[in-house]
């Protein structure tokens, strides 16, 4: 039986603006393909933030720029794996956030030197970090990339660039790290995070929404201050990307 002439238009008016959107943007599909739904409009919003909101944070996340929330990218993964998200996509997207953000914090250490590096790194741990990047320069990078906070992580990425350490080994070593602990990350949200979910609705079902904004805005705010700090650093010593040698440790 044919439905009435009326509900077939309604139908095919409701439909066709959403098959036109799907074909013409097929990258966010992609991305949003990715992302759950959620009844809660606030969690909506959380997730909707997708692929793209993962590397983004993963990026700041692995660079000198410390977050307000450690580890937030670990704890954004293990959600968006709870939600049955494509853990692989999350992997891969945090993974490559990760590189580009070490990536980033090697070159600045390679061209601010020593110099650079004593100011930004704490006198206290200082000469440990240099001692561990000039005898086990592997494991330096490697052993912080794969430890959750407090374990610093910055300190040893920007010493792997001012002692000149090779270039190709600290990005393998460094990608393969993250992906590692992104992996577990992903691995405690397939078969732990939907307690965690559960524990939060029922702990904070009064709460959620504004806990939520304020954790957002922080991270928000937080992000683009951290990317403007990346961005006059690596203007204020990019002069010495092209000086200094690419020697191995």
């Amino acid at each position: 039986m044919k439905p009435p002439v009326g509900i077939a238009g309604i139908t095919a008016a409701a439909t066709e603006p959403a098959q036109r959107h799907a074909a013409l943007s097929p990258l966010p599909a992609f991305f949003l393909a990715a992302t759950p739904r959620h009844s809660n409009k606030i969690f909506h919003l959380f997730f909707g933030f997708g692929l793209f909101g993962v590397f983004l944070i993963s990026i700041v996340d692995s660079s000198f720029v410390p977050l307000p929330v450690p580890g937030i990218t670990d704890i954004m993964i293990v959600l968006f794996a709870a939600q049955k998200s494509n853990w692989i996509l999350l992997i891969l997207a945090a993974t490559a956030g990760s590189a580009l953000g070490g990536y980033l914090s090697y070159e600045v250490g390679h061209a601010g030197g020593m110099q650079f590096l004593e100011k930004h790194v704490p006198a206290r741990i200082f000469k440990k970090v240099c001692e561990w990047m000039e005898g086990h320069a592997v494991l330096a990078v490697a052993l912080p990339a794969v430890l959750p906070p407090p374990m610093p992580l910055s300190p040893f990425v920007l010493a792997a660039g001012a002692l000149n350490m090779s270039k190709k080994k600290f990005m393998a070593t460094f990608t393969l790290s993250r992906g590692a602990r992104h992996a577990l990350a992903a691995w405690l949200g397939l078969y732990y995070g939907s307690h965690v979910l559960h524990l939060w609705n029922r702990f904070s079902a009064r709460w959620a929404t504004t806990i939520l904004i304020v954790l957002w805005t922080t991270i928000l705010v937080s992000c683009a201050i951290a990317f403007w700090k990346i961005y006059k650093t690596s203007r204020s010593v990019g002069s010495g990307f092209s000086k200094r040698p690419d020697t191995t440790v």
